[in-house]
């Protein structure tokens, strides 16, 4: 195989092995450099000697993301606040027709299910990508993480029972959320308290990551008059010069606050029987410098 050749594969195979290196862990820049020490690994690799490169590929970039996983770990566990993944623009174009298969990557790269994935270990996280994200066969999984296909299902079925335990239930209609986060939007800057509070569910809850380099809430804010009233005040605090776009975010609509020209929050929110039940707000600056929207 020459060295275009082996290029022009993979790159084709490169975003699969972003999507898993993303849901792995939940950085747009680790999971690219985790993608670039896999390009590094199959340029160097005797690729004459592979005969499936897409598994050889999801394998090397799964293990990279495993080792650098449990290398994060560590560093989050002294993050000051609430820690969210960062967002990242999800458009699944053409390659991706198919409602059904549309819905389960949306799904999978939610804040909702990334924050969820947080409390996996390591190998649990990688056996619930590849296999409820991208439908990966039990064997190539097992091959993947070098473990035996029943260890593999195993471990398969305690991730998915823990997600599903912990998981909260959302309505997950594109159009639903994008008209009630408008709603929201126009009731918080331009309405009453009273307003805004009847698009919120009673106990909703507000998780903002700052990381401490911006101002947010530190701790989780929860029920709907505290929550109202947080926002309500933030909203009426925002310079009205200031530009907002409502775009797709992690595999839903969200508002992108803009402030001379550049990202400076991310508010998104997830919905249940026509109010909002949890809003994220992301303010670290380290998670809005590479967001790109056009």
């Amino acid at each position: 195989m020459t060295a275009d050749a082996a290029t022009e594969l993979f790159e084709e195979h490169r975003p699969v092995l972003t999507g898993v290196a993303y849901r792995m862990l939940g950085r747009v820049a680790d999971a690219e450099d985790v993608v670039q020490e896999a390009w590094l690994r199959w340029s160097a690799a005797a690729r004459e000697d592979v005969r499936e490169p897409r598994a050889f590929l999801v394998r090397i970039t799964t293990r990279l993301a495993i080792d650098r996983l449990r290398h994060l770990r560590s560093r989050r566990e002294s993050y000051t606040g609430p820690w969210l993944p960062e967002p990242v623009v999800t458009d699944f174009g053409p390659a991706v027709p198919d409602t059904a298969e549309r819905a389960v990557l949306a799904d999978s790269v939610s804040l909702a299910v990334l924050v969820v994935l947080e409390s996996l270990s390591p190998l649990e996280r990688a056996v619930f990508v590849l296999r409820e994200a991208f439908g990966f066969p039990y064997a190539e999984i097992a091959t993947a993480l070098d473990r035996t296909e029943a260890a593999v299902r195993q471990l398969a079925g305690r991730a998915r029972r823990h997600v599903d335990e912990r998981r909260p239930r959302y309505d997950v209609d594109p159009a639903e959320r994008r008209d009630l986060t408008e709603r929201f939007l126009a009731a918080a800057s331009g309405g009453g308290i009273e307003q805004l509070l009847a698009l919120l569910a009673p106990d909703v809850r507000l998780v903002s990551d700052s990381g401490g380099k911006a101002k947010a809430p530190r701790r989780i804010i929860e029920t709907a008059g505290k929550v109202g009233r947080f926002l309500f005040a933030v909203a009426h605090g925002l310079d009205p010069d200031d530009e907002i776009r409502i775009v797709e975010l992690n595999g839903g609509p969200a508002a992108v606050f803009f402030v001379g020209g550049k990202p400076d929050t991310v508010f998104q929110i997830e919905i249940s029987q026509g109010v909002i039940q949890c809003a994220y707000i992301i303010r670290n600056p380290d998670k809005l410098s590479g967001l790109t929207v056009e």
